[in-house]
């Protein structure tokens, strides 16, 4: 009796609620926490879930309840209600290097080259599968807590800007933004 191998740590499943949106969320971390009452100790569990479509959006939503699978539940439509769009450049990979912040909590997001893969660990990995980046080098620095951990992914995430947001912002063509780009020949020539 072979199993099916399992990709990642996360949990996914796939979903076609939300007006036809498919979306696929990821189980973070799951955590056991004890109120203690007259008669003992009740226990209850928190999940951590992140949820995207792998198109540019993404979320992340924080559930209790007895149950794990009730906890997992809120989790993921919470998660559902708070989706944000972060632009991608060719639609694999970030615009340009950001950092975020939450409470002790510090992540540093690159892009990276075409065929990178990603490179970060744990909840940030989880981030970017669910939001859909192909190519992404992330370290995390200070807090190992998840939660903290993903809120400030999304805190580096929510900074993230497309050249053409920028320009419109500032009034200017994007090619005045990057630069004109030479080839080759015209090198040659500008050399000559």
């Amino acid at each position: 009796m072979a199993r099916e191998p399992r990709e990642g740590r996360g949990r996914e499943r796939d979903r076609d609620r939300d007006g036809g949106d498919e979306f696929i969320d990821k189980l973070v971390t799951i955590n056991r926490v004890a109120k203690v009452v007259k008669g003992g100790r009740r226990f209850a569990f928190a999940a951590l879930v992140v949820v995207g479509d792998q198109k540019g959006r993404v979320g992340y939503g924080a559930g209790k309840a007895r149950e794990v699978p009730e906890a997992i539940r809120k989790a993921t439509e919470r998660a559902k209600r708070t989706l944000i769009r972060v632009p991608m450049r060719e639609g694999r990979t970030l615009h340009h290097d950001v950092e975020g912040h939450f409470g002790a909590g510090a992540v540093v997001l690159r892009s990276a080259p075409a065929g990178t893969g990603i490179i970060a660990g744990g909840p940030l990995r989880a981030v970017f599968e669910t939001l859909g980046i192909g190519d992404v080098v992330a370290k995390s620095l200070g807090s190992r807590n998840p939660h903290n951990m993903v809120k400030a992914a999304f805190a580096a995430l929510q900074r993230c800007a497309s050249p053409r947001s920028v320009a419109a912002r500032r009034g200017k063509k994007v090619s005045d933004l990057l630069g004109r780009r030479e080839t080759p020949a015209a090198q040659e020539v500008a050399d000559a």
